[in-house]
């Protein structure tokens, strides 16, 4: 087993990975900016070390000062979490030529399944159902309206190298789509340095539905059930539950043999999510895959009591995966919601500042993974989420009951946060009775209650 592992990431995802590790018996290295001195992670470690300056590139997405680090501190691993660098084929790269072991997939497969164009290239020779589209990078706005126009609008035109909604604009018409194209160009190259587009069928109020799949280095895979991450705003997840209950035995059955035949049909290796869109006739289609633990894995490992970090550090290691598809038990349920230091009063507006006190729920079924405590300061240059509020019930109505007393339970002072917000939601009739969709917080939530 390896002796040291590096975390190139913060926040609650680098203490989540620092747990499993010392309960394995792993020594850490944490790495932080200026502006993270303060920061859980950096205390946790058995080792930490300022990486560079509040600039994230010449911080945590700083390759060359990470792989420095990492043989000066000796260590024979790299864990790069979700976000920053735990997706860049380059990490992968150099982390192989200097002889240590990323704790994800090959280079090959983070540059086969990033580039999103190359990915639906091969999910199609797969014979996997997805979108219609473009099935390539776009080359000008002429064969852009051609496609369009042959698809049918409305379209939605994406970053080929993108996520999380960056790049990203829906369009009905010529007209719409000849104004969003730059824009959605221009945004692809500033978050991903990448200007290239491709296009899709827009499925309109769709279901998001995405499989957690592992694979190992003897071609062994198994998948970790579904999770539903239809509660979304802005084409950000906002609450993320497992097992999906939208679909049928029968239906999900489909959907994992695909998310298995998937990882097979690449060889993948590691921690992987297939993600889909789900329409009315609960018809699914592919749109991509992740080549990282994912923000909401807590809700998977709560309903099959596997920890995930531990799995991908050991098939990292060179073992096999430890159970059979059929060794593994879903038991219940599980929701996340993710609390923001933002006001959703004020457009969503991020609230960094100091935490004064915090009260943090527990009891039966509820596990709350974060890195602030009081006197701690949220910087300004992050991400808003502060922390993610998990709960397990027997069934989805129980886990809801739980998770209403559990957010009463949340007490933060000194920033606004989203807590209400996700109460509002969660007891809100369209997702108790689960009829929700990628665009019930937009089109009709905010609207209901009059944050737009």
């Amino acid at each position: 087993m390896f002796n040291k592992i590096l975390i190139a990431n913060r926040g609650d995802i680098a203490v989540r990975i620092i747990r499993t590790c010392r309960e394995m018996g792993i020594k850490t290295v944490s790495i932080y900016s200026e502006i993270d001195k303060e920061c859980f992670h950096r205390y946790l470690a058995d080792e930490s070390i300022c990486i560079g300056p509040n600039n994230i590139s010449k911080s945590y997405n700083n390759i060359d000062n990470i792989i420095y680090l990492a043989l000066k501190l000796n260590c024979d691993a790299i864990h790069p979490g979700f976000g920053f660098l735990s997706e860049n084929a380059e990490l992968a790269r150099k982390c192989e030529e200097n002889n240590i072991t990323l704790i994800g997939p090959t280079k090959e497969q983070i540059i086969l399944m990033g580039e999103k164009c190359k990915a639906i290239e091969t999910i199609i020779n797969l014979n996997i159902p997805v979108v219609p589209g473009s099935n390539g990078i776009l080359k000008n706005k002429e064969q852009a309206i051609k496609i369009a126009n042959d698809i049918g609008y409305p379209v939605i035109i994406k970053a080929a190298n993108g996520g999380g909604g960056k790049g990203m604009r829906v369009v009905s018409s010529d007209e719409e789509l000849l104004a969003g194209f730059d824009i959605a160009s221009s945004e692809a190259l500033s978050a991903f340095s990448n200007s290239d587009l491709y296009m899709e069928k827009f499925i309109e109020n769709p279901r998001h539905i995405e499989v957690q799949v592992f694979g190992d280095k003897y071609s062994n895979v198994i998948h970790l059930g579904g999770r539903d991450c239809s509660m979304q705003r802005r084409n950000q997840k906002v609450i993320e539950e497992s097992l999906n209950s939208y679909l049928s035995k029968q239906e999900k059955e489909k959907l994992y043999k695909t998310a298995v035949d998937i990882v097979k049909g690449i060889g993948y290796l590691g921690a992987g999510t297939i993600e889909f869109l789900v329409d009315s006739c609960k018809r699914f289609y592919f749109i991509e895959m992740n080549t990282r633990i994912q923000v909401e894995h807590p809700v998977t490992e709560m309903i099959t009591n596997i920890d995930m970090i531990k799995l991908q550090i050991e098939i990292a290691n060179g073992k096999p995966i430890p159970f059979n598809q059929e060794d593994i038990i879903f038991r219940g349920h599980a929701i996340e919601c993710r609390i923001n230091a933002e006001n959703p009063m004020e457009d969503f507006t991020p609230c960094p500042g100091r935490i004064n006190s915090i009260n943090i729920p527990g009891g039966f079924g509820v596990r709350f993974d974060t890195f602030i405590y009081a006197g701690y300061t949220i910087p300004p240059i992050y991400d808003s989420m502060i922390g993610k509020l998990i709960c397990w019930g027997e069934s989805r109505e129980e886990c809801i009951n739980r998770m209403n007393r559990a957010l009463d339970e949340i007490i933060i002072e000194g920033v606004e946060t989203n807590v209400e917000f996700q109460k509002l939601l969660i007891n809100s009739p369209t997702f108790k009775n689960n009829v929700h969709n990628t665009k019930f917080i937009e089109n009709e939530f905010l609207v209901e209650f009059n944050m737009i």
